[in-house]
């Protein structure tokens, strides 16, 4: 279902009751009658949808994590916050840039249009850059031939499946962040579609290398494992970026999740 189309027309046709009823009706109408039913359910519904449509079209917009890809940065059940206008101004449904503000830059966790199916919203973190040459073999990343840093600290524990997986602290650009990467899973990509720019990468058993194409980002989840991203589905395309996530407002199961992230 796409929200946004639905909240557009919305818009438009309690918009058009709105003026309708400004214009004409309300000054026939005689004083202290009762307003009809069109203006008491469409009309006057109007200047709540604009505040709604400005404040998710052009601000921030509500998400609510589904899966596990983003463990332990986001958990499953965290209702997140995500800026639509830090990477620059786009008009809603259509999703097109008409004012430039900021690039993504690497470490920012964000949320696009999934490249597979634009109608699903996925959420990862920046790894690769336009022109970047990203290589990730044995389960290590290296960007432009510069292996990332990664310090071992304790074992994260899954609450629900009771379970350990190996946990890193890493830090790409000004990002500091923790990351999951179990040793003993596998390194190579098993299932790696036929997406555009394919013929950038390299696959083989220790992984995958890539060069991001022009106007295009790498994506990757930092539960390294368990996590279906860029090096299986490809590059995600500068018009299907929504925006930037940071900010966790609420959790049901842990409500001292509560704050930003990075």
């Amino acid at each position: 279902m796409n929200f946004a189309l639905i909240l557009f027309v919305l818009l438009l046709i309690t918009g058009a009751l709105y003026a309708v009823d400004v214009l004409k009706c309300r000054k026939m109408r005689p004083s202290g009658a009762k307003e009809p039913l069109w203006v008491e359910w469409g009309a006057s519904f109007f200047p709540v949808i604009v505040i709604v449509f400005v404040l998710r079209s052009f601000l921030f917009e509500p998400f609510k994590i589904p899966s596990g890809s983003m463990i332990p940065t986001l958990l499953v059940g965290d209702f997140i916050l995500v800026n639509k206008f830090t990477y620059g101004i786009r008009l809603p449904v259509i999703n097109k840039k008409i004012i430039d503000i900021n690039l993504p830059q690497r470490g920012d966790v964000m949320v696009f249009r999934y490249p597979e199916d634009p109608s699903l919203d996925y959420i990862k973190r920046v790894v690769g850059l336009p022109g970047d040459t990203i290589a990730y073999q044995n389960k290590r990343l290296t960007i432009n031939g510069q292996a990332i840093e990664m310090k071992k600290i304790d074992d994260y524990r899954h609450p629900e499946r009771m379970y350990y997986s190996e946990q890193y602290v890493s830090k790409m650009g000004d990002v500091e962040h923790r990351l999951l990467n179990d040793t003993d899973a596998p390194a190579f990509v098993p299932d790696a579609s036929r997406f555009p720019y394919r013929e950038n990468c390299t696959y083989n058993a220790a992984g995958v290398i890539c060069k991001v194409p022009a106007g295009h980002y790498f994506m990757m989840g930092d539960n390294r494992d368990n996590s279906r991203d860029s090096r299986a589905w490809g590059f995600v395309p500068e018009q299907n970026i929504v925006g930037k996530a940071f900010f966790i407002w609420l959790n049901f199961s842990d409500l001292g999740r509560i704050g930003s992230f990075k």
